[in-house]
């Protein structure tokens, strides 16, 4: 590797540090720097104190660079030829032209990446791209209320030993220039009308809705997690289970998924006031976000991992709360696992689509009519947790004591999510057959058929 529009190498430190960053927070593509490597000949060399020195690079961007670049950059300790050196990632910023502070928007307060070098801009570009500075952001655009609070934010920062001061509004960003609340506070806010919406379909198309969850009105952190939590849960794992081994199989890339849906919770283009959806297909799930790619971002910009936030506040609050990790490592994760094929870009919309994993079967596609033949791969193909249950029931069980088991009180919930698909995929019997509603009436574990390798 040598230094390049996107890569810049320094020794240690300098005085002119800042204007690296100003210039690749103006480029179209962003970049990274690498403290501690030669800029010659790209040999390693000894860093002292490393958490100190990345304390005071953050210090220095935050008080040095303006507008501010919270949220754009991330600064970590790296591994370059066995020696630890310190890498900043920086983000195009969508609030251009950004400058030294103390210089102002002057030729000598603004850069812009040039090949491998950082050059001064000048008048006219500083102009043009002052004229054309991204207004309906979400920092920029006014909450229709001001009576927000913020009680789930300060636990979450709280449990991450962030405790949250009486100045946290103007230290996260979520007030506009003229001191009110913004739209990102909004978000963030205990109480909002922002809702996330995970839908499920009995086929592949949206023809037949059988779920239509919501998670919001809430804060935006609460409400990714609650997305998280159910996705996990329709994420099955089936065991598929012989005489001798289990082997476990999981529907979707947990790794991938994950940072699939964060990325569209971060990235989504609120000022549309259009949340991010999650759909369940019976062959698939569904990612779908508003906002396509930045302008003067192409295709492979975006699977190299060029990263360009479109809410940068939000994205220094999830990366706060360790919901994040680099920048830029999100959309390179999910590639090795999933085909850029899987991305769809559309003008106004962004989708991901997760085929399931191949040979993947719900047990609610199992039925009552399946035929004799394909009885015994519907007993061996078991969803993850409903092993303990067909454990505990090898021996009869009444319905109390399997809803004692699994720690459920509702009878109805416990029927539609345990008892009835356990039933219809022959994995539970009833001990009295003729008789489904006798108070008398228990339910054994079907024993399981090994299959021709057992």
């Amino acid at each position: 590797m040598t230094e390049s529009h996107r890569t810049e190498f320094k020794r240690q430190l300098t005085d002119t540090f800042e204007k690296e960053v100003v210039a690749f927070l103006n480029a179209k593509q962003g970049g990274e720097i690498y403290i501690g490597v030669d800029d010659v000949t790209q040999q390693p060399i000894a860093l002292a104190d490393l958490d100190g020195l990345q304390l005071k690079i953050k210090d220095r961007i935050k008080h040095n660079v303006a507008p501010s670049a919270l949220g754009l950059f991330d600064v970590f300790v790296t591994t370059w030829q066995g020696e630890q050196v310190i890498k900043i990632v920086i983000a195009s910023g969508s609030e251009k032209p950004y400058h030294l502070t103390k210089f102002g928007l002057s030729s000598k307060g603004c850069f812009i990446r040039i090949g491998s070098a950082s050059e001064p801009m000048n008048e006219r570009m500083i102009t043009e791209l002052f004229a054309n500075r991204t207004r309906n952001s979400i920092s920029n655009i006014r909450s229709n209320r001001q009576d927000l609070t913020f009680e789930q934010l300060k636990i979450y920062y709280e449990a991450r030993g962030l405790p949250l001061n009486a100045h946290f509004a103007k230290n996260l960003e979520l007030l506009t220039p003229d001191g009110h609340y913004n739209y990102a506070a909004y978000l963030l806010a205990d109480q909002n009308g922002n809702s996330i919406k995970v839908a499920k379909y009995a086929g592949i198309d949206r023809i037949d809705l059988i779920e239509n969850e919501e998670y919001g009105y809430c804060c935006l952190i609460k409400a990714a997690k609650a997305v998280l939590d159910k996705i996990k849960v329709e994420n099955r794992t089936f065991a598929q289970i012989t005489s001798t081994t289990r082997k476990q199989k999981q529907m979707l890339n947990e790794i991938a998924v994950r940072e699939a849906v964060i990325n569209a919770i971060v990235h989504n283009n609120y000022a549309r006031e259009t949340p991010p959806k999650f759909e369940f297909f019976s062959d698939r799930l569904e990612i779908t976000s508003t906002g396509s790619l930045p302008e003067g971002m192409n295709q492979d910009d975006f699977f190299s991992g060029i990263s360009h936030p479109q809410n940068k506040v939000l994205m220094r609050v999830f990366r706060d709360l360790d919901m994040v990790e680099h920048l830029g490592s999100g959309v390179p994760r999910i590639l090795q696992f999933y085909p850029k094929t899987s991305y769809v870009f559309l003008s106004n919309f962004t989708r991901v689509v997760f085929p399931y994993a191949e040979g993947f079967a719900t047990t609610d596609q199992v039925t009552p009519q399946a035929t004799p033949q394909a009885a015994p791969q519907a007993a061996g193909q078991v969803e993850e947790r409903f092993i303990p249950l067909l454990e505990y029931c090898l021996e009869p069980r009444t319905t109390a004591e399997m809803m004692q088991y699994v720690a459920l009180k509702d009878r109805k919930s416990f029927r539609e999510a345990w008892l009835a698909p356990l039933l219809e995929a022959g994995l539970l019997t009833m001990t009295l057959p003729d008789k489904p509603s006798s108070p008398k009436q228990k339910y054994q574990t079907v024993p399981v058929v090994a299959d021709s390798e057992g």
